[in-house]
């Protein structure tokens, strides 16, 4: 069975800051991490592959540095990868991003399965995996908790709803996203992280895989983040001291006086 999974590097959210001026993520000495997400979609791709057999390719797209990501994907234990690295793919909303991965699943030689974190923690929209199987033609189930049955034709998975979850049976080749209760993210093992530091990663620009720069990139994209800004606390406040009994009753007297509640005669 041949598994590609989806990552993608992520500013460490802990650290996190705005620029004040250009209202823009300060992502100069903030440290850059896998998406926690993916790590769980890494986990059911190893998973899937003990069960079936086969190999887990990893896909990426990104800066250069984003090499660093296939490569801490191999410590724990994928095959290999390739990155999509092209300043023509900068500013990708999600649509514009499916574009360039599809090209990036085809440039690995498909698979039986895609496997995408449920979302980024950068962006938390959720749309890269089902719009990834819209670009491949493929079927997809998104917040799959568990795998009970797999065979070359098809896959059975657990979907995570709100009040229980479903069971799907996915015909193959198909696309799932996956939520944490997929399983814990095992730890790099030692070998991993020795084929990891010889691994040298492929990366493929536009060009390479026969994208148009107008379908890509900030060309590409129906949607732009024309600002991000954290909101600004604003009106008036009062700091109430006293006894517990006192404090009450003054609380009481200002949402009378603002007509937040009415007390009757």
């Amino acid at each position: 069975m041949k598994i590609i999974v989806c990552v993608k590097q992520v500013p460490d959210t802990a650290n996190v800051k705005l620029d004040p001026e250009t209202h823009t993520l300060k992502r100069e000495g903030v440290a850059s991490i896998i998406n926690p997400f993916d790590l769980f979609a890494l986990e059911a791709g190893l998973r899937l592959r003990e069960q079936a057999g086969g190999e887990l390719q990893v896909l990426s797209m990104g800066p250069p540095q984003a090499a660093e990501v296939i490569k801490q994907a191999i410590e724990f234990g994928a095959d290999g990868g390739l990155l999509l690295a092209d300043r023509a793919f900068a500013g990708a909303d999600t649509w514009a991003t499916t574009a360039a991965l599809a090209a990036g699943v085809k440039a690995l030689g498909g698979a039986d399965v895609v496997i995408c974190g449920k979302q980024a923690v950068d962006g938390d929209t959720a749309q890269v995996g089902p719009g990834l199987a819209m670009r491949l033609g493929i079927p997809q189930v998104a917040f799959v908790k568990g795998f009970r049955e797999v065979d070359g034709q098809s896959l059975v998975v657990e979907r995570q709803m709100d009040d229980g979850f479903d069971v799907v049976k996915l015909p193959l080749p198909g696309l799932i996203t996956v939520v944490r209760e997929v399983g814990e993210p095992r730890p790099p093992s030692l070998k991993g992280k020795m084929r990891a530091k010889k691994y040298q990663v492929p990366v493929k620009g536009a060009a390479d895989m026969g994208l148009d720069a107008a379908q890509v990139g900030l060309a590409g994209s129906y949607t732009q983040v024309v600002e991000v800004f954290a909101p600004q606390a604003s009106g008036e406040r009062e700091m109430l001291g006293g006894a517990p009994a006192e404090a009450g009753a003054a609380v009481i007297d200002r949402l009378v006086q603002a007509k937040v509640i009415m007390v009757g005669s």
